[in-house]
């Protein structure tokens, strides 16, 4: 007689089960699991409750209260398939339970560096801009439309955070040859060195490096905490990228900064997402938008699936998972991400 398939409660939503696995990797996951899943966007609540008893694992960011916990004495692992820890699941109870919570927040880094990378280059070259000039007939030529134009190459480039975005993005600078400048933290100088980047302070980052790349996740006690002293800071004509999160800056000041001209920005989130129709960053000279575009790639997608497999194999083995990042006590009830709409 078969072996009993373990139960998975599937209820991924933003994502869907199609995008984050391809056809040969769910065929991996239904060879251990049987995976229960809703044809709406969301799980039916009562479905989901009623499915607790017997399931392992739950694919998604559904709530997870003690009182959902309570019910469901055979769940080893909740995998996070959206990419950021939300304060909706009892993580304390869960590690008092042995219940592991997975992120796929890796498979972004990656992608969200060569966008930040890509991004800089763009700033420091006026490429946006000179295109837009071009399609409108009033390109200029060589110099005229150089002149504030700066080589990456060789420059001070500061990383405001250094957590899976920073350390995605070093290696691409590498070819560069540049001298990076890390301010983190919330880790030894030790870390730093070994990426050979140089510690640094807030203050030295901001008042030293042509090009900054902002990369810190929000937590609740960073929010807003780049605001008109660090901007004032920063050197006249810098790059600035904001890749990870609007919340840890002050976004007005941020746009009046770039808006009376004192740096260029490049920007992949925004306090509100959509962002508003009306908000001053859209009609903002020296700034490239982009609609929180930078990681959500289909190969970062299908990527989640993978790492996911790979990982609920392993604990139902009882063995550690090795591919997604776990939740850490110390770190994730300090986090202050919300999703993006």
């Amino acid at each position: 007689m078969a072996d009993k398939k373990h139960l998975v409660i599937a209820d991924p939503f933003p994502q869907t089960l199609e995008r984050i696995f391809t056809k040969q990797t769910f065929e991996r996951l239904e060879r251990i699991a049987t995976v229960v899943s809703s044809d709406s966007e969301h799980m039916d609540s009562a479905q989901f409750d009623a499915l607790l008893p017997e399931a392992v694992a739950v694919i998604g960011q559904s709530p997870m209260p003690k009182e959902r916990l309570d019910k469901a004495p055979n769940l080893r692992v909740i995998f996070n398939v959206e990419g950021n820890f939300y304060q909706n699941i009892d993580y304390a109870e869960c590690f008092k339970r042995n219940i592991r919570i997975l992120n796929c927040g890796a498979v972004y880094a990656r992608p969200v560096a060569e966008m930040a990378l890509g991004m800089a280059i763009d700033l420091a070259r006026g490429i946006t801009w000179e295109h837009m000039r071009f399609r409108e007939g009033t390109e200029r030529y060589v110099l005229e439309g150089n002149r504030e134009a700066r080589l990456l190459t060789g420059s001070t480039v500061g990383l405001i955070g250094f957590g899976l975005l920073g350390r995605s993005l070093r290696p691409l600078l590498a070819p560069f040859g540049c001298t990076v400048k890390v301010y983190d933290p919330w880790l030894p100088e030790s870390v730093v060195r070994e990426h050979d980047c140089i510690p640094a302070s807030l203050d030295e980052v901001l008042s030293s490096c042509p090009f900054i790349f902002i990369l810190a996740g929000v937590t609740n006690e960073n929010k807003g905490f780049l605001g008109k002293r660090e901007f004032d800071m920063i050197r006249p004509g810098a790059n600035v990228m904001l890749m990870s999160r609007a919340a840890i800056v002050d976004f007005d000041e941020f746009t009046d900064q770039v808006a009376k001209g004192h740096f260029k920005a490049a920007t992949d989130v925004f306090p509100t997402e959509p962002c508003d129709r009306n908000h001053r960053i859209r009609t903002v000279d020296n700034t490239i938008l982009s609609p929180h575009r930078a990681g959500g790639i289909p190969q970062a997608f299908h990527l989640i699936g993978d790492m996911l497999v790979d990982d609920f194999e392993l604990i139902m083995r009882n063995l550690a998972p090795v591919r997604m990042q776990p939740a850490q006590p110390e770190i994730v009830s300090r986090l202050a991400s919300k999703p993006v709409k």
